[in-house]
């Protein structure tokens, strides 16, 4: 089976993030901008200003063991491998970047596996994430006489386990840092991964999976959808978004007087920059500059177990009739 996650830089340095942008920003599913318009814009401008900029934000965020991103996703492919034991052959690749989906399917098939589970490690389903992954999956059909027999989980927006791992690690925060005041207004958000509006317009079911995500958290967790605010972050490019806005609306409550908020990213299963950088960094400045005072970034995958615990029950459900319970 391959796990398969966005992908990461090689390094926090100009070079390896341009190379690493250049794929991921060619993509037809993540910029559907036409080509022969897009392609100077990209070469002639992006390419040049923002690997700069993304490689300090990477600077940031990098540790020891290199990106938070690939690291996680490592601990995850690794703790499915122990708990599904010899039974099944565990391994991981990114859709973007060197340990690419081709290289590893590659080697699963020189290592003789002729069944195939494929998990995107994204909860909710769009395009412009999980269907790259199957477009990559497919593109080595294309050119394979010999295939394998597939297995692609589409999306996971309300599953128990991943419910309950969101739900475990809002509970936590709330033991350590006491309960939000819904009363006095504090709130907790939502934030996922914003996609164009137009995408939305012609028939991605994005926004409606995050939505059913959101209503599962605030019935698991026994809150009034009144007091969970739902956003959209990182917004690219001067296209209409989906809203409201992450960054916009920490602004807003910070300098409306809302005193405190608590932040999940349920769309993330691993830290990478868009959680530990404009997350915990951006939007945590940006709300106490506007007059906010508390704000707490609540981690809830990487190796959290109760998300382990999850990520291998959606494993062993996918493998069913292909190993022994």
């Amino acid at each position: 089976m391959l796990i398969v996650n966005l992908g990461t830089p090689d390094a926090p340095a100009t070079k390896e993030v341009r190379h690493y942008l250049r794929e991921f920003l060619s993509d037809k599913r993540v910029i559907e901008t036409p080509s022969w318009m897009w392609k100077p814009i990209l070469e002639g401008i992006i390419l040049r200003v923002r690997p700069r900029q993304s490689a300090e934000k990477y600077a940031s965020i990098w540790g020891k063991q290199g990106s938070p991103l690939r690291q996680y996703t490592i601990a995850q492919a690794q703790y499915l491998q122990e708990a599904l034991g010899e039974k099944v052959d565990v391994r991981y690749a990114m859709r973007y970047g060197t340990e690419s989906i081709p290289r590893e399917l590659d080697a699963i098939y020189r290592a003789g596996y002729r069944q195939l589970l494929v998990i995107p490690l994204y909860p909710q389903y769009s395009a412009s994430t999980v269907a790259t992954v199957a477009d990559e999956v497919y593109r080595w059909g294309l050119r394979s006489r010999d295939q394998f027999d597939l297995r692609l989980l589409r999306s996971f927006p309300t599953d128990e386990g991943y419910i309950n791992a969101l739900a475990e690690a809002v509970t936590a925060s709330w033991e350590t840092n006491g309960r939000p005041n819904f009363a006095q207004g504090d709130k907790l958000m939502l934030s996922y991964h914003g996609i164009p509006l137009a995408m939305h317009q012609a028939g991605d079911p994005y926004p409606l999976e995050c939505q059913e995500t959101t209503t599962a958290l605030a019935q698991r967790l026994g809150v009034q959808r009144d007091c969970l605010l739902h956003t959209y972050q990182s917004v690219f490019g001067p296209a209409q978004w989906l809203t409201p806005a992450t960054i916009n609306t920490v602004a807003e409550l910070g300098a409306g007087g809302t005193k405190r908020i608590d932040v999940i990213c349920p769309g993330f299963v691993s830290d990478c920059l868009e959680t530990l950088e404009e997350i915990n960094i951006l939007n945590r400045e940006t709300f106490i500059d506007a007059g906010g005072d508390e704000f707490h970034y609540l981690p809830w995958g990487n190796d959290h177990p109760s998300w382990l615990k999850a990520l291998a029950s959606l494993t062993e459900t996918n493998l069913a009739g292909w190993i022994d319970a």
